[in-house]
């Protein structure tokens, strides 16, 4: 079984360059909460996929949709050479971005 030291949501929060208050209401805990899974406590397993998918996977929940998941479900099911066509695009598109952003990318 994964330990909560998969995720060290402290050090997530730390390079993602947020206080606690913001980083952990974004999942919906709060900032004592949090302080507490930072400390070690261990975390429950829904706030710590909240944890990934939020702040590892910068994934703006907000804006997805369950219509959105059943396509993707139909996508790998249905038509998979589109999807994985579909997935190495978007993320050469996010590589390229990283790159960007991180000063990488030859233009300094």
């Amino acid at each position: 079984m994964k330990t909560d030291t998969t995720l060290n949501p402290r050090e997530i929060r730390l390079r993602r360059g947020l206080n606690q208050e913001r980083f952990w209401s974004q999942v919906g805990v709060t900032q004592s909460g949090g302080s507490r899974y930072e400390s070690g406590r261990s975390m429950p397993k829904p706030v710590r996929e909240l944890l990934r998918l939020v702040h590892v996977e910068q994934i703006d929940l907000t804006q997805i949709k369950r219509v959105d998941y059943e396509i993707i479900k139909h996508l790998k099911a249905n038509q998979p050479d589109l999807y994985r066509n579909l997935s190495r695009t978007v993320k050469s598109k996010w590589k390229d971005y990283e790159l960007e952003e991180a000063g990488e990318d030859g233009k300094e």
